[in-house]
């Protein structure tokens, strides 16, 4: 099936101001009711999941379609979907019409991966993000990878020890969990999931789950390096990303996305200004 993928990018890329947080709260309060995030404008990851959830507002409006001709649906392990008035529209192409979406955030980048066709189709949609640093900060390498032992394989395991240097054990490591955390979202799975039921196989390109192949997923893996101001300082931070999206095909792909015109084909990125000053017209 020839389903699309795109995604958006969104770099939390200075600090906000409670206006910004009231404008925003509001507007997915009006147009995102489903959400039901609670009020809490001196809460960071408040606003990661508020201004989050404008993203498929912000997609909807790039496509010039008004917020009273679309709804916002979810199964009932929920996976969202957006679904189109059929107003003036053939059967067919309402059919076809679907919208497939997952949001996800970590720190500074907020994400939104989707993809338009059946609703069967479009649904099975994931993405990853894990930040390519050690928390706490100041903590080695080695032991930030420890830390994730409990989600990680045997196999997995070896991929990352010690011998292989502290920047490829942490980029790897990054790349299993993004991996990982989009698969689960992508299949609906709840929070207590055991991750390591799932295997990733990274120089075979091969992907097991209860120690069965994986099969008809495509795998999308791209890092996203953003600059953000911090009370004034300038910091550089780099993100490992990963889609995943079941395609139905006999094999599961990995495509690895390693430079930045390869990205802008599928990619975008938006800061907080360019949403902040599009909010107006996110209502329409």
């Amino acid at each position: 099936m020839d389903c699309p993928l795109l995604v958006w990018m969104l770099s939390l890329n200075r600090d906000i101001t409670k206006e910004e947080y009231d404008k925003c709260f509001e507007l997915v309060r009006e147009c995102a009711p489903h959400t039901r995030i609670p009020y809490a404008p001196t809460s960071m990851d408040s606003f990661r999941q508020v201004i989050n959830q404008m993203l498929p507002l912000l997609m909807m409006r790039h496509r010039r379609i008004s917020r009273t001709k679309w709804k916002d649906c979810e199964t009932p392990t929920g996976k969202h979907w957006i679904e189109q008035s059929p107003d003036d529209m053939p059967p067919e192409k309402f059919l076809q019409s679907m919208i497939g979406y997952h949001l996800a955030y970590e720190n500074s980048l907020c994400g939104m991966v989707m993809t338009q066709g059946r609703q069967r189709q479009v649904i099975n949609i994931g993405l990853g993000i894990k930040q390519i640093a050690v928390e706490p900060a100041g903590a080695t390498v080695a032991a930030y990878a420890e830390s994730f032992a409990h989600k990680l394989t045997p196999l997995e395991m070896t991929f990352i020890s010690p011998e292989q240097g502290e920047d490829v054990v942490l980029r790897r490591l990054c790349i299993l969990l993004a991996l990982k955390a989009a698969y689960i979202k992508a299949v609906g799975q709840p929070i207590g999931f055991d991750w390591s039921r799932l295997e990733f196989n990274i120089p075979n390109e091969s992907a097991r789950g209860d120690d069965h192949p994986l099969q008809g997923w495509e795998f999308r893996v791209f890092k996203a390096q953003l600059g953000v101001v911090r009370r004034g300082i300038l910091v550089e931070e780099s993100y490992q990303c990963a889609c995943a999206f079941f395609r139905g095909s006999k094999e599961s792909k990995f495509i690895w996305h390693d430079n930045t015109k390869d990205l802008e084909a599928w990619v975008q990125f938006i800061n907080i200004d360019q949403m902040v000053k599009v909010i107006p017209k996110l209502t329409a």
